[in-house]
This record gives structure tokens, C-alpha cells and sequence, in this order.
């Protein structure tokens, strides 16, 4: 059974006396009423979160014996009710409750809380949200209907951290006409959805739909696509498919059923082994391949993105047929033919940005999947070393044919897809080349260091040493990307592990 959007989530609306009502649905699949499960929505209106005087208010959800995925729902009228702004317009907080009892038992709490994995909008933490008014709020007002996604070969790339960069979607798009300054043409946005701590890079995954509410919400980051779009700024989205944070909700649940005595374990529908970076998705679930099929469907339509940045297919792919990346790359290219703003067309292949971070496998996937771009860090190793003093005549060596990704063909310069009618054409393919990533400090630190304390900053008077490696990213074949402060010699440290690498917020010196 396929899943439905239009059934999970929650959804405001009013009643026929007038009144306010939020409709709630979840998918629990193996989590049945019938053996013993209850879900409970908690709700509060958001201005009474902090008030000990005010409690949530639960509602029990309904179990649908006759879906295939355990629907749980439940249609709710906000009805007033002692202390509080319970019943009156404004954004709902809410999260889900799991309970079970034992044949013959007593009730026990199973999950305390755990969050919307549908949630569309979000709030601080595990609390997802949504907006009820009498009347609603008019839909984005769209101005890009005659955009069109640029061509591979005219991109220059521009990573970013909505945070870091300047606080806000709002702030970002307020330095636009900066971003163009630089020729850049397409901004990559590091992970958008919301997190679990108040800043986190957003590497492990919890909202799958929400854009980060501390960003500016859905309607932020609609505002700056809109934005960009109107400044000839294409922007593709930094997702992480290949594992979850522990408190997602298709993790959190099961394995807090896999702990209760005497209740069958129940699989996830989703969730694998743990891996080194957090729970593992398994996409030969059929759950799974829906979930980030629909995923990257809801941000082309309702966000109007021009592409994804995968995180982590030097993992989530497994060869040219898998389940995993390779289908996904598959079936959203295939979904982006419909969409006006990639250009496809009979004899045209769909412009889509399908950018994977395959280290130590790009070429093969440029290759073998309907992926156009990907990270590689051949270059950025070059540099790295070269800013560091080597100058050995085997370094400068690989560093030239690093310039030239398809020399001796290590990299192809096209492939084979489908037109919009599905026959056969070709799609220019490259790789992004790049000195600096999120991923690592910026070069000027491997330059030297100035300074005191576990993470002191590069020394920016050795700025000559990086001229010459701008000069060869300028020159060489490839997507070229900038990551946020590079082009004036930003100088943090990023240390190799712990929660400093993701948790510690690194604004950008805009004074240099």
C-alpha cells in the first residue's frame, strides 16, 4: 500500500459551528490497537508551552484495522478548557505518546514522546506544529513560473549553513546581490530541517518535510527559492538519507518496543543496523523507498528546489540496481520530466541537480546512476597538502590531472537517460571541484595557525599561499563550489570529531 501524504500529518481546519479542529494521522506499521497499543496526541497552543499552569491536552487516536501501514488518526475540535489559550487561533505544538498493555495487565507508557515523522512545520526540538486560524493564511505567492534551472556546465556553486552564513533564510536572501558578486549561481544549502539541539549542522535527521522553524519556517525558505530564482540563483538542498537520529520516530518507537517483556517485537519499517553515524535507513524495506521518494517529491513541488546534494551515497549506494540511492537518483529524475523548470523535453534530458557525496566513488556513480554531479575530494586533498608545503613534483603532478577530472577518462563527461517521451538521450555529468567543504577546516589553517586554545585560527598573513590554488579551482574542469568565507580567507579550525564538529556554531567573520 502506498503511503499517502494526504492522510499523515496534521491538518488544521474548522468546524461546522465554527470551532477549531486539527486532523492527526500517523503511520505505525506492526503497531496495532489489537495487540494492545494506544497513541495519544499531546497538544498545547505554542503561547502556553512554558506555563506550568497550562497542560497539554491528549487525545486518543483511533487505530484503522482495514490499512495496510496501521493508520493511526484522530479529527479533534479545540475546545476551551480550563487555563490557556486552548481553543483560540495560533500555532499548536504537538508530539505522539505510545502506550501498551499486557493481556491481563496494566497500562504502561511505551514511548514518552516522540515527534511527527510527517510534521510539516515544526517548533524547537521534538514538538512538531501546526498553524489553526479561521482564516487561513493565503498560500506562497510564487514569482518563478519562467525560471529554469541552469545548465551543468554554467554552475558555480556556493555551500552554505543558513546559521553560519547570516541567521536566517531571510538573511540569506538579504546577501544575494553579495553571492552573485562572487558569479555564484547556485546556492547549496546544508541540511534545512529542523533539529533536535538549538544548533546543530542537522546530520542526523528528524523532520524529513519541516523546514527548520528557527530559519524562518516553510515560508522562509520559500521566500528565499523565490528569491534566488529571481536573481538566476538555482538552490539545491543538502539531504541525509543514508541514517537518522536516534529519536527519529521510526527508530525511537520500535526499539522502545523491542525493550517491553512479553510484547512481540515489531520491525521497523524503516530502520536497519546502527552505523557510525546514527541508525541506518534499510531501503530494501519498501517504506523506506517511498518515504525519501516522497520526500524529495514534496520539496521539488512545494518548495520548488532545483536538486539535492545527497549525503553519504559512498554508503547508501550499493551498484547500479540497488534499492537505495541508485533508485532514488532513478525515480526522482524520472518525477522532474513533468516539472517546467528543468526543461525536459522530447530529445532534452531533465536539468535536475542530483549531486552525490560519493567519496571514493564518484566516478562509478556518475556512471552507473541518474546522478549529474558529485563531491570528490581529490582537489581539496591537493590543496590541503600544497597549502601545508608540499611542493613535491609528484604532488603538482596529480594536482594537474585532478584539473582535468576527465583526463585518461577517470571521470565520464555524459551519460544515457530518458527524454520526456522516455527515449534515449545524453546528460552532461561532472564533478564538483572545490578547495574548501563544511567538511573540513578552512584552508587557511592548513596553512598555520595563530592563536591559543584547542581550536586556534589559520593564520590569515599566509593568504599568498592560497592564491595560486584559486587559481587552478578557477581553471579547472568541473562544478566549481565555494563553501561560506573561503573567498576572503575565513579561518576556522574544525576538529576531526566530537560535538564540537557539528554542534559548535561558526559565524562567518563578514568584518574580514
Amino acid at each position: 500500500m502506498p503511503i499517502n501524504l494526504a492522510e499523515v500529518g496534521a491538518f488544521a481546519g474548522v468546524d461546522a459551528a465554527g470551532d477549531l479542529s486539527i486532523r492527526f494521522g500517523l503511520y505505525l506499521p506492526g503497531i496495532r490497537a489489537a495487540d494492545g497499543f494506544e497513541v495519544v496526541v499531546r497538544i498545547i497552543h505554542r503561547d502556553d508551552r512554558f506555563d506550568p499552569a497550562v497542560p497539554p491536552v491528549d487525545v486518543g487516536m483511533r487505530w484503522d484495522p482495514a490499512s495496510q501501514l496501521d493508520l493511526w488518526s484522530v479529527t479533534t475540535t479545540l475546545t476551551p478548557a480550563g487555563p490557556g489559550r486552548y481553543g483560540q487561533e495560533g500555532i499548536y505544538l504537538y508530539r505522539y505518546q505510545l502506550w501498551w498493555t499486557r493481556p491481563g495487565g496494566s497500562r504502561q507508557l511505551v514511548t514518552r514522546w516522540f515527534t511527527d515523522p510527517f510534521a510539516r512545520q515544526t517548533d524547537i526540538g521534538l514538538l512538531a506544529a501546526v498553524g489553526c486560524f479561521r482564516t487561513p493564511p493565503a498560500s506562497f505567492d510564487w514569482t518563478d513560473s519562467a525560471w529554469r534551472t541552469p545548465q551543468l556546465d554554467d554552475l558555480i556553486a556556493y555551500e552554505l549553513q543558513i546559521e553560519q552564513f547570516n541567521d536566517t533564510f531571510a538573511g540569506v536572501a538579504d546577501r544575494l546581490v553579495y553571492l552573485k558578486s562572487l558569479g555564484v549561481n547556485c546556492l547549496e544549502l546544508m541540511p534545512v530541517t529542523s533539529t533536535k539541539l538549538d544548533f546543530d549542522w542537522g546530520y542526523g535527521p528528524l523532520h524529513y518535510f519541516a523546514p527548520h522553524a528557527a530559519f524562518g519556517g516553510p515560508d522562509g525558505l520559500r521566500a528565499l527559492i523565490d528569491a534566488c530564482h529571481a536573481q538566476g540563483v538555482a538552490v539545491i538542498l543538502d539531504v541525509v538519507y543514508q541514517h537518522v537520529d536516534g529519536a527519529f520516530a521510526y527508530n525511537q518507537v520500535y526499539a522502545d518496543v523491542g525493550g517491553l517483556t512479553g510484547a512481540t517485537p515489531v520491525a521497523s519499517p524503516m530502520i536497519g543496523s546502527n552505523g557510525p553515524f546514527g541508525p541506518q535507513v534499510d531501503f530494501s524495506k519498501s517504506f523506506a523507498q517511498q518515504f525519501f521518494q516522497l520526500a524529495n517529491q514534496y520539496w521539488l513541488d512545494e518548495y520548488h528546489v532545483d536538486g539535492f546534494r545527497y549525503d553519504e551515497v559512498t554508503d547508501l549506494y550499493q551498484g547500479p540496481t540497488d534499492t537505495a540511492y541508485a533508485m532514488l537518483a532513478y525515480e526522482t529524475y524520472l518525477y522532474s520530466r513533468t516539472i517546467p523548470r528543468f526543461g525536459c523535453a522530447p530529445g532534452q534530458y531533465s536539468r535536475l541537480l542530483q549531486c552525490a557525496e560519493a567519496l571514493g566513488k564518484a566516478p562509478e556513480v556518475l556512471r552507473r546512476t541518474f546522478t549529474n554531479s558529485a563531491w570528490q575530494d581529490n582537489l581539496l586533498n591537493h590543496a590541503e597538502a600544497i597549502a601545508g608545503g608540499d611542493l613535491s613534483s609528484a604532488r603538482l603532478t596529480d594536482l594537474a590531472h585532478t584539473l582535468d577530472p576527465y583526463f585518461g577518462g577517470a571521470y565520464p563527461a555524459s551519460k544515457t537517460v530518458l527524454d520526456a517521451s522516455g527515449a534515449a538521450v545524453d546528460m552532461p555529468v561532472a564533478p564538483f571541484q572545490y578547495l574548501n567543504s563544511h567538511d573540513h577546516s578552512h584552508l587557511i589553517a592548513f596553512a598555520g595557525t595563530t592563536g591559543d586554545g584547542p581550536l586556534p585560527g589559520g593564520d590569515r598573513s599566509l593568504f599568498y599561499r592560497l592564491q595560486p590554488l584559486a587559481i587552478a579551482l578557477c581553471a579547472a574542469q568541473g562544478i566549481p563550489m565555494l563553501w561560506e568565507g573561503e573567498e576572503f580567507a575565513d579561518n576556522f579550525l574544525l576538529p576531526g570529531s566530537g560535538a564540537a564538529r557539528i554542534g559548535l556554531r561558526r559565524d562567518m567573520h563578514w568584518q574580514f
